[in-house]
């Protein structure tokens, strides 16, 4: 009954109530996730003497951890948005099938992952940019959190299935648990047991591992409507294929995140040192205070409109767009506004040290100047993804990242007497243009896809 009655919420409830409580706690969930991020750099960037050496070094680990989640994207995005549309279709059976498949994909990607970077940890920093010293803070972070890839992406590819099936609440706590965890032990490990980056990185992985117990005891509980079963866990390309297809997308957009985090990296070591850097490291970090709620309140937003467009209800897929819409808007324009009157705040949060304050706050003006379109880039493309358009959303992911801001990073030096400054401002002007077009092609494109016939 519970569970019929959590499921009937998606296709009967009112938009905006529902959006409501589906997004708050997927919004207060990446908020809480945003702790996982920014605590360890918040601890180790006041660290007496080391602490902006060993900032930059952790923030030389950002291509390791982004990989981590883009193959736990990869798993469970296309999934999860798919589980919702067959609950949508009735067809439960198919959807705990994508559930258990998604699940042995996770298990086989971390596995992979924890291989590659504990053989290559050293040359793979050296190629993002590290030097002799910040090198070894960054392997004294990296070694030890690839050890625990296998809780953190569980946690990251399972509590998407949660949020789909509505239960936003409990996908909430996942993180909830998690990061009080974290907040708890961080000080201990760094100050307490002078386990300085290490203590960091051992209290992250525990952490996790914690979240990890909660998703797998939730999935195979009594609550769930979708079970974690081992009978439906044996792969098929039947159904991990257009799982994958559709995950490609935002794994796309997160891994590109790696080449990219590697782009700034070497190109601002290049051009301005250590010092630039560093001040990457905080926009990077600053940055993530929008776009984790954002990414939430599109998160939240998925069930509504994956559930409806299952059951053919064009109407509510509208309302629920649009309602994310104006409020993603909204909320990037007024973190913008933030921004342009409080860089100097924001800054603070990370850094005591005055010379990379300096060289930050000067990064950050140029790095956000038009952050507020990210509102429109990531309503929708997520919508895309939460239809199902495997195709379109992919392109839009590529556009930004690989034809947009990569290739800027290394062409407007070319322009410009300081190479620092043009390094930044490949950020603002990649967002903008990836902005208008993706909403252009998405409004083009609305009306045509939720006419054609339920992707089966």
């Amino acid at each position: 009954m519970e569970q019929n009655k959590a499921a009937s919420r998606l296709g009967e409830e009112k938009i905006s109530r529902l959006l409501l409580s589906l997004a708050l706690p997927t919004v207060l969930a990446q908020l809480v996730t945003l702790l996982y991020n920014v605590v360890d750099r918040i601890y180790i960037g006041h660290i007496k003497e080391i602490g902006a050496a060993a900032l930059t070094g952790v923030g030389l680990c950002a291509p390791v951890i982004i990989f981590i989640s883009a193959f736990s994207m990869l798993a469970c995005s296309g999934g999860a948005p798919r589980a919702s549309i067959f609950m949508g279709k009735k067809d439960y059976a198919k959807a705990e099938k994508i559930l258990g498949n998604c699940f042995s994909l996770v298990i086989i990607f971390a596995v992979l992952i924890t291989i590659f970077v504990s053989v290559f940890a050293s040359p793979l920093l050296r190629l993002f940019g590290a030097s002799d010293v910040t090198l070894v803070y960054a392997l004294d972070y990296a070694r030890i959190y690839i050890l625990g890839s296998i809780f953190i992406m569980i946690v990251m590819g399972m509590n998407p299935f949660i949020t789909a099936q509505g239960f936003s609440t409990f996908s909430m706590l996942t993180t909830l648990i998690g990061a009080v965890t974290n907040i708890i032990l961080d000080p201990v490990f760094i100050f307490v047991f002078n386990m300085g980056v290490k203590g960091a990185a051992f209290a992250t992985v525990i952490s996790q591992a914690v979240s990890c117990i909660w998703v797998v005891s939730f999935l195979r509980g009594k609550k769930t409507i979708l079970k974690l079963k081992l009978s439906e866990m044996k792969p098929s390309f039947e159904i991990v294929g257009p799982c994958l297809a559709l995950g490609i997308a935002p794994f796309v957009m997160m891994s590109t995140e790696s080449i990219l985090s590697v782009s700034f990296t070497s190109s601002l070591a290049k051009y301005g040192g250590d010092l630039a850097v560093g001040a990457m490291t905080l926009c990077t970090s600053i940055n993530s205070l929008l776009l984790m709620p954002l990414t939430g309140l599109t998160q939240g937003g998925q069930p509504i409109i994956s559930y409806n467009y299952g059951a053919g209800n064009k109407e509510r897929v509208k309302k629920a767009f649009f309602l994310v819409f104006g409020i993603c808007i909204g909320v990037s324009t007024l973190y913008w506004l933030a921004i342009r009157l409080f860089p100097g705040f924001f800054i603070g949060i990370f850094s005591s040290d005055e010379a990379l304050k300096e060289k930050a706050v000067w990064a950050l003006k140029i790095f956000t100047s038009v952050v507020f379109v990210s509102g429109f880039q990531l309503s929708c493309q997520q919508t895309f993804v939460a239809l199902g358009q495997a195709k379109i959303s992919l392109l839009m992911a590529c556009l930004r990242k690989l034809i947009l801001l990569i290739p800027l990073i290394f062409i407007l030096p070319l322009f410009f007497a300081d190479k620092t400054f043009a390094v930044f401002l490949a950020e603002p002007v990649s967002d903008f243009v990836a902005a208008a077009v993706t909403t252009l092609v998405f409004f083009a494109k609305l009306n045509k896809i939720l006419n054609k016939e339920i992707i089966k």
